[in-house]
């Protein structure tokens, strides 16, 4: 009973980590993206660097954040 228990808490770890890694990407990507969108809304209304600038520090934010509020809630369920 013992060694199912252990099996069952390294798989929990395991899981947790996969999922808090998972955000790396999202804290890369997303910022990545409205980056890129914030350009061509620039270039649309030339207001050239305001929206990119803005939208790129919004996901950055934002996801930071969100890995954090998941990282503490996972930290406190251990």
């Amino acid at each position: 009973m013992a060694a199912k228990d252990k099996a069952l808490k390294e798989h929990n770890t395991y899981r947790s980590i996969l999922i808090l890694s998972a955000w790396g990407y999202v804290i890369v990507v997303f910022p990545i993206l409205l980056l890129y969108a914030g350009k061509l809304l620039d270039e649309f209304m030339g207001t050239s660097p305001y929206f990119m600038l803005g939208l790129f520090f919004l996901a950055l934010l934002t996801g930071i954040g969100r890995f954090y509020k998941e990282a503490w809630s996972r930290h406190k369920g251990v």
